[in-house]
Order: C-alpha cells, then structure tokens, then sequence
C-alpha cells in the first residue's frame, strides 16, 4: 500500500522595503535557507513579498507568516488558516498589546539573535564609557585639546537592566574585562553570569554602586521611563550610561541635562524614538554623548539567522514540540 502523502504548509515571508537590507527577507535569502534545510523545505510552499502588495493574497491559504509589522485589524478573517507569526526582530513592543492576536495563533520573537554581537557590544560600551571616549569626541568636535585620563577598568561595577539574551551578552563582554556585573532583572531570581542579581524594585537602592548603567530590557509599559529624572540622579556621579535596549525606557531630555552639567561623565545611545534621529533633535550636538544608529546588537549575518532559527521551529512543529521563543501576552516580550 502507498503511504499517504506528508501535508504541505504555506509559509509568506514579509518585509518593508524602508528597513536596512541586513533586516530583509529575499528570495536568494530564502533560496540558501532551503539549501541548508532541504527536508524541512519539501514540507513548505514558500512565498515572499515585499511591502503587501502580495500580502491579503498569501494570507488566504498561509499556515505562517514572518512579518514583523503584520496586518491586526480583521486578521483571522484575512488568514482563517494562520497558525504561527514569527516577528524579524527581538522586541515587539510595536506590537502590545497583542489583543489582536486571533486565538489559536502562536506569535514568536527572534530573541538570541543578538547574543554575539551584544558580547562585543557590552564590552565596547563599557569601554568607552570607562576611557571617557563619549566627552574626548566633544572635545574634538570643539578643536579643543582637552586630556582626559581615566583609570583601569578592571574592578569597577557596571549595572545591567535586563539579563535576557542580550543583557547577559553584555554581562559576559564586561565580566572579560574584569568588570564586576549587577544584574536588574524582573523577579531578581540568581542568574548564570552575574555577581550580584537584584529585583526591579530594588534598582533606587543599587544603581548608586554602579559605574556603568546598560539598558538591556524591553520596552513593556513596566519599563517606560524607567530611568527617570529621579532615577538618573540617583547614579554615581561621574558615572556613564549605555542604552541598546529601547529609547522610552530612559528619559532622554533628563539624561541631556545631566550630560550637560557633568553629573554624568558620558552616554552611548543607540536606540532612539523615533528612528531614523531627526536631524533637529538636540541629541546629535549633546555634549558627552554618542548617537549610533541602531547597530550594536545586529550583523550582516542576521537573516541567515533568523532563517535557520524559523526552520528549526518548523522542525519543532512538525514533531509536535512546543515553539521556542514564545511571546508572553502578559509580560509582553
């Protein structure tokens, strides 16, 4: 007797044609995914499209789509197949709260995208910070020949708020350098790779010890402007600070203001609402501050990631496993 044919699953592969290429889905992007999941790859028809013009039409027979920004309104009528959204990025905060999600489908994040890329990311920001880079590039803005010497790393304190995939990578970029890491983490439960792990709650009593402040953490309606005019001033004086978490978290007209007066001696940013940085925004001419735009944690690599990382799940499905990288509703990444 003949076995029965496997099933077939339609999977729509969606980007905008406006975000940077590294975080675009092509079809030569889909074509060497398929060469390295070529079994996985017989189970799928795949399509891909750019900036929905082919979207409503795929969404009609699709079992999955990748999509970042996806269609909420009227969502299960456009897609009644629908059974799994996988975003590009790690954070979806553009997309709480998820009362649109039609029940029944799965949404997944790309979280552990990032991890080698924040390693060296934490390490360099700690770095900068620790050698007073952030003022040395006002000076030279300035044509103004201003030594600044700074003292060894090793033995100093950097406080990471958020010890996910991308906070621990930071941590573990800062512990190479000799660098003593508190962990700021949600329940403040022991994590691996930290010297010291202390609930949110409690950040006012720690962020004093700190001589480095990485932002790490998501953007959840918990961490909005969590680091306030009153939180900044509770940072050591001369301290420095590096955001490659998400903007709102850190409110930014107070970080300029204590840039400008010396309470803290530099700031990294790399995250900024809204992006692409206006260019009349008072950030770029802040003293003491570095503008990067949006490039610490990703690498030419990160589709080929992404990808492999869709497969694997697919693979997952198929065998009737539980997806990885489940967004919580609740907790909101």
């Amino acid at each position: 007797m003949a076995r029965a044919a496997l099933p077939r699953y339609h999977v729509h592969f969606e980007s905008n044609s406006r975000k940077p290429r590294a975080f675009q889905v092509h079809e030569s992007d889909v074509k060497a995914a398929v060469r390295r999941h070529p079994e996985l790859a017989k189970r799928l028809k795949i399509t891909v499209g750019f900036d929905r013009t082919m979207l409503a039409q795929a969404l009609q027979s699709a079992d999955f789509m990748l999509n970042s920004e996806p269609p909420r309104e009227g969502l299960r009528a456009m897609a009644p197949k629908l059974k799994w959204i996988q975003t590009t990025g790690a954070g979806i905060d553009g997309l709480l709260p998820l009362d649109w999600l039609p029940e029944g489908v799965t949404l997944t994040n790309n979280s552990g995208a990032h991890r080698a890329k924040a390693q060296d990311s934490g390490a360099m920001g700690v770095l900068m910070l620790n050698a007073l880079i952030p003022a040395v590039m006002t000076a030279q803005r300035e044509k103004h020949w201003h030594h600044l010497f700074s003292s060894p790393i090793a033995g100093k304190t950097a406080l990471v708020l958020g010890y996910g995939d991308v906070g621990a990578a930071v941590g573990r970029g800062a512990r190479r350098l000799g660098v003593k890491v508190i962990a700021v983490t949600r329940s403040g439960r022991p994590v691996a790779g930290a010297d010291e792990v202390v609930p949110v709650a409690k950040l006012a009593r720690v962020i004093g010890r700190a001589d480095f402040v990485i932002v790490a953490t998501p953007l959840t309606p918990q961490t909005h402007n969590l680091l306030d005019a009153a939180m900044l001033d509770r940072m050591k004086d001369g301290a420095g600070l590096m955001n490659i978490g998400r903007a709102p978290v850190v409110d930014y007209d107070a970080l300029r203001e204590r840039l400008i007066s010396g309470k803290l001696s530099g700031a990294v940013l790399d995250v900024f609402s809204p992006e692409p940085l206006p260019a009349e925004s008072p950030l770029w001419t802040t003293p003491n501050l570095m503008v990067l735009p949006h490039i610490t944690c990703d690498d030419p690599r990160y589709i080929e990631y992404l990808l492999d990382f869709w497969f694997e799940n697919f693979e997952r499905f198929l065998a009737g496993k539980k997806f990885r990288n489940i967004v919580d509703p609740v907790r909101g990444y």
